[in-house]
């Protein structure tokens, strides 16, 4: 790598998408942001923004027959704005994985043995690894002699204790089928809770923090120390809170209610389970602005599914308080977290003897930064600190390849 190589493209490539972000290492400036979508289908969608050229958004429609023809069009719209793959400012890219097993503790530069064992991880992440794995194929493709670099969602995770990430099942039934509690979103858990610990003006090592990740998909951490200690999700990402379509929690026992009293097949319950179920299960909305407006018209189903939702968050809320034997802070992120003022209202109502409480008025705020929405005399810290996924990838990336 060069004394000028100092950007970073990240990745993250769905089953039928990729978001990209370019951004300038030196002070973390975002030169172009966007998104393919759709790929596969009949009528591909790119959406891209050079925000260095302080240029407009610019859409495109055209059918991408897969992966690499996404990416090729990404190429080809950086390279509009002088931002090509081809650039010898660009040090790495950084490819966002879902799934790193026990393996992958820290973000990896990635070779064919590591691609390998990627590979090896699809079995407990169907839905995702196999995406990530097109992405960096198709990357290292059209850049072979660029480092790539892998960032685990799982990584942030791998230090909760065995009696935390363990399920009580037979040990050689789990070992032999790599069941246990890996945890998820571990990008963003990591980046807030050291922003988090900043606002506080702290060391991560000298704060425990329950960061609570919201966002259609949803997550809950207790973060002792700078490392994580328990995480709501488990070995995929249904376990923990109710979700925008995900159940969260549930009873075991009910799969197997379904498979024998309603002839549901795996797939189906599978389906019901993670895109049928969480708050559109409930009230048929998974937004929650949505939700608050037919709440504020008197519906009923939209109240009783959010009382859910906060219940379940609320228990979380008091399970961590008593892992971590000391709180001193409670994180809200992602979109539901940052913008959702009734959300933290709600979650925290009624926790005052735990050292809890948030000021009406500072939680009304809108802002883009980190803030404290907790009274002064508030003994816990509530905080409302936007995520930056992309931005956590970049950084450990460059940090790899630059040592």
């Amino acid at each position: 790598m060069t004394a000028t190589a100092t950007r970073v493209l990240v990745l993250n490539s769905g089953s039928s998408s990729v978001k990209y972000q370019l951004l300038d290492m030196t002070d973390g400036t975002r030169l172009a942001v966007g998104l393919v979508e759709r790929i596969g289908e009949e009528t591909s969608r790119l959406a891209h923004t050079p925000l260095a050229t302080g240029g407009a958004r610019r859409e495109t429609e055209g059918p991408m027959a897969d992966h690499e023809a996404a990416l090729k069009a990404v190429a080809a719209e950086l390279s509009a704005d002088g931002l090509g793959l081809d650039s010898p400012q660009l040090a790495a890219i950084g490819h966002r994985v879902v799934h790193g097993g026990l393996k992958f503790t820290e973000p990896t530069v990635i070779d064919d043995a590591v691609l390998k064992e990627i590979e090896r991880l699809v079995p407990v992440a169907p839905l995702h690894n196999p995406a990530n794995i097109t992405g960096i194929r198709t990357a290292r493709a059209l850049r072979p002699d660029l480092p790539q670099v892998a960032v685990f969602d799982t990584a942030f995770h791998t230090t909760m204790p065995e009696y935390a990430a363990r399920y009580a099942i037979d040990v050689a039934t789990a070992d032999a089928h790599r069941i246990r509690r890996y945890g998820f979103h571990g990008t963003s858990h990591a980046y807030v809770s050291r922003k988090t610990a900043a606002l506080l003006g702290k060391d991560p090592s000298e704060v425990n923090v329950i960061v609570l990740h919201l966002g259609n998909g949803a997550s809950a951490s207790a973060v002792a120390g700078g490392r994580c200690v328990d995480t709501s999700m488990g070995l995929t990402p249904l376990e923990g809170l109710v979700m925008g379509t995900r159940s969260g929690d549930i009873d075991p026992a009910v799969t197997f209610h379904l498979k024998r009293v309603a002839g549901m097949s795996e797939d189906e319950i599978d389906t019901l389970l993670n895109k049928k179920s969480g708050l559109v299960g409930l009230c048929g909305d998974n937004d929650m602005r949505e939700i608050r407006r037919r709440i504020d018209e008197g519906d009923e189903r939209a109240e009783l599914a959010f009382d859910i939702y906060i219940h379940r968050l609320k228990k979380y809320i008091g399970a961590y308080s008593a892992v971590l034997g000391r709180v001193d802070a409670v994180a809200f992120t992602a979109g539901v977290g940052e913008n959702a003022a009734p959300v933290r209202e709600a979650a925290v109502a009624g926790l005052e003897e735990m050292g809890m409480a948030v000021d009406a008025s500072l939680n009304a705020v809108r802002s883009d930064e980190p803030r404290l929405i907790s009274p002064e005399y508030a003994r816990v810290a509530v905080a409302v600190v936007p995520t930056d996924e992309e931005l956590e990838i970049a950084q450990q990336t460059y940090a790899l390849v630059s040592a």
